[in-house]
């Protein structure tokens, strides 16, 4: 029976990510690991920390760049303006921000992840628009260079980009290709000779375009030596060349109104061969590794946001008198402070754990970043949101921070991948190992080949010791041995939960949106319970060497544990009992569609 077009185009795609996320070294992580019912402790314990000399290295930045921003940066003017004045821009050069991570031989501060994130979590406590232009620059815009870039690109292009002397900005979003990053449609054709490639296309909402000088493009290049075949190709390149025309230097907008987002395209514009990134066809794993980076500085940039809005709420609630009584006297002002400070604790560990995967060399850690952007993006807006009703009707005025917070918190969970593209992502990507083992086990029993008994057999015995074994989530602090426990209950039973689904739904579970939904959401749960959990044994380790007494009642981590594990087993039991039929039966109906 022929393939409808659909399912060839569904077997093009999974072939495709097939290539791109799993072609490499393949690593058995934390976020891989909860789905296949094991805990990897060493990715998550002990709780990472900066080592004396980086934390000193660190302190002394952060004194540097608190005065530099107390003096240069006035957030209500970059909202009103429009604008990031260029003597803020100077100074985060000069105070090294805009060269953090590049290597010191090249200008740079030589910064880790960890460290680089807290600077940003500075920059995202004061204002939004700041920190995404540095995220912008650093983060994505010349990490390809610093990753991938070669020993001559590095001289030639870093050292002006750190100096601040040039901003650099990341080329990928199209029409068709945003949260899609595959479907990039901008060409880059050799010519006769090979050196040079003409780029043709339109990119659009890229954010430091019109301020920029150096831009990373992706474009598809033809393969060698196959005929219609083509592949991604990251390209440098300069907005002075011929044939760039910036077509909207700045697209007005909502929010982080201050960053420059702009439109622009490129007819027939020559870029040296020299000036490809990484290997070529390779660009759309080089834009997902530049992306990971730029996620988890996402995620300090909104814990930084989240912990001036819970700051906002406390000074308020702690002034503001209502009924003779002040709002931080009302439970349910205490029930939304309460819910903000356990958030920001999380957030803060999540980020600081996802940073360390990074400094640590480990490798394959894209589930990890997706679930801190989709968990830190979530929590912000649902902080910004609390803080807003807790100041009232004065939050609605331009006086009032909190109404420029709430315009620029929105973007931040469709920027760098959309929530719900990064939640189908965590669920399938993660679902895949168990997934192959239960796919190794059919095949053995439908094939009855004698030389896959043994794979069949290891995998059957991989799924059923995962159903019946509880792993030990280890901690050294007796006051948490019992949160460890649940936890350790609770990554069994997703882990049943899994497998139910893969063995229930099978294939057609690629496209079960909301089954996938719920699978992410325990997955994000439980990494964000770990890393809590992992952060607070750790200053509890602290206080009893120092000493110190710790309660682990009334805690900001012990209400996020709390809530967490309640969470995940709602989640969980919806898994069996939902509207799922109604949702997508009234959905339906109102679009018109039949199914």
């Amino acid at each position: 029976m022929a393939q409808s077009e659909a399912e060839i185009q569904r077997q093009k795609e999974m072939q495709q990510a097939e290539e791109l996320l799993f072609s490499g070294r393949q690593e058995l992580g934390f976020a891989k690991g909860l789905f296949l019912g094991n805990f990897v402790a060493d990715w998550v314990m002990p709780y990472p920390r900066l080592d004396p000399t980086r934390q000193t290295e660190l302190e002394s930045a952060l004194s540097d760049v608190r005065q530099m921003l107390d003096r240069d940066l006035d957030p209500d003017w970059i909202d009103r303006n429009a604008d990031i004045p260029r003597h803020l821009i100077d100074g985060l050069a000069r105070t090294g921000v805009l060269g953090m991570t590049a290597p010191r031989e090249f200008g740079g501060r030589g910064f880790s992840q960890m460290q680089c994130c807290r600077i940003l979590e500075e920059i995202g406590k004061r204002d939004a628009s700041t920190s995404v232009f540095v995220n912008a620059h650093h983060s994505i815009g010349i990490r390809a260079l610093i990753l991938f870039g070669t020993r001559e690109q590095k001289a030639q292009w870093l050292p002006s980009l750190v100096a601040g002397e040039k901003l650099a900005a990341f080329a990928l979003t199209e029409r068709e290709a945003g949260s899609d990053a595959a479907n990039v449609r901008m060409t880059a054709t050799p010519t006769d000779g090979g050196s040079h490639y003409v780029l043709n296309g339109e990119k659009r909402y890229i954010t430091n375009a019109a301020v920029s000088q150096v831009w990373t493009v992706m474009a598809r290049t033809p393969v060698p030596d196959k005929p219609g075949k083509d592949a991604i190709t990251a390209f440098l390149v300069t907005p002075d060349t011929p044939g760039v025309e910036m077509i909207e230097g700045r697209m007005p907008k909502l929010g982080i109104r201050g960053t420059a987002t702009g439109r622009f395209r490129l007819s027939n514009v020559r870029v040296p061969k020299e000036n490809i990134l990484g290997p070529l066809g390779k660009g759309l794993r080089v834009a997902l590794t530049v992306l990971d980076f730029g996620r988890t500085t996402f995620g300090a940039c909104c814990t930084g946001a989240a912990k001036h809005c819970l700051q906002l709420a406390i000074e308020h609630a702690n002034s503001r008198q209502q009924f003779k009584k002040t709002l931080g006297d009302f439970d349910l002002v205490k029930k939304k402070i309460a819910r903000m400070a356990a958030d920001v604790y999380a957030m803060e560990a999540m980020t600081n754990v996802t940073a360390s995967l990074i400094d640590r060399g480990l490798e394959d850690y894209m589930i990890e970043t997706a679930m801190l952007k989709v968990f830190t993006t979530d929590r912000l807006w649902e902080a910004v949101n609390d803080a807003f009703q807790i100041h009232g009707g004065s939050a609605y005025f331009d006086d009032n921070p909190l109404g420029r917070m709430l315009r620029d918190a929105r973007i931040n969970q469709i920027g760098e991948g959309s929530n719900e593209v990064l939640t189908s992502f965590i669920a399938l990507v993660g679902m895949r190992g168990p997934g192959m083992e239960f796919k190794e086990i059919y095949d053995t029993m439908t094939s009855f080949a004698l030389n896959r008994i043994g794979k069949a057999w290891n995998a059957g015995m991989n799924r059923m010791n995962a159903t019946v074994r509880t792993p030990g989530v280890p901690v050294s602090s007796a006051e948490l041995r019992g949160f460890a426990s649940e936890l350790g209950r609770l990554i069994r039973r997703f882990n049943v939960s899994v497998n139910r689904a893969l063995v229930v739904y099978r294939e057609p579970v690629l496209d079960m949106q909301l089954i996938q939904e719920r699978i992410a959401g325990v997955a994000m749960e439980l990494f964000a319970s770990t890393c809590t959990l992992s952060r607070w044994d750790s200053e509890l380790q602290a206080s009893q060497r120092n000493g110190n007494a710790a309660s682990s009642d009334s805690s900001a981590p012990g209400l996020f544990l709390r809530r967490s594990f309640r969470c995940i087993r709602t989640l969980l039991d919806s898994l069996r009992d939902n509207d799922d039929k109604a949702i997508l039966a009234t959905a339906d109906s109102v679009l018109g569609k039949t199914r």
